[in-house]
């Protein structure tokens, strides 16, 4: 059985990633969605609650489950059984990055090999960043994630002014 590892800080989940899991769905066994910790981010929702956003998203998909980490991706991975490491991409600059990222797990772990796979055209201009960004400016974001997220996205930066 492939199982795929789909790592991110999924800050929070969008209909972009969602389409990536899809599509994965189609290509492998099993696809596990990571929620990772990154350093260098200051998230709007804890780890745990992006694990309990992405479960409650991708909770329909039998194939799929969500896990999150504070170690490193390429050794959870290694640990699972996992023998590919899917990114999703929203246009060059993310292929840029992803390729660079791709050639040091590789590194660490050659037997996991990476697999990058486009978001939906229609998609792919808002990341978890910019879909933030719009909510704190009151722009609509229904459009760039389930409506489960948008409410609680909305919820937070009405907690938090």
């Amino acid at each position: 059985m492939t199982i795929a590892v789909y790592p991110g800080t999924f800050d929070p989940i969008t209909t972009g990633h969602v389409s990536v899991v899809r599509e994965a769905v189609r290509l492998f066994a099993h696809v596990r969605v990571l929620i990772a910790v990154h350093p260098t981010k200051q998230p709007l929702f804890s780890l745990e609650e992006r694990i309990e956003l992405a479960r409650e998203v991708l909770g329909v998909m039998p194939t799929v489950s969500v896990d999150g980490t504070r170690g490193l991706v390429v050794e959870y991975a290694r640990s699972i059984g996992a023998s590919v490491l899917l990114r999703g991409l929203r246009g060059a600059a993310d292929a840029a990055y992803e390729t660079e990222l791709a050639q040091q797990n590789r590194q660490i772990a050659p037997e996991i090999a990476t697999v990058m796979l486009p978001a939906e055209p229609r998609l792919s201009a808002v990341s978890s960043s910019e879909l933030k960004a719009r909510a704190q400016r009151g722009e609509p974001i229904d459009e760039y994630c389930p409506s489960a997220i948008a409410e609680r996205v909305r919820a937070r930066f009405v907690e938090t002014s």
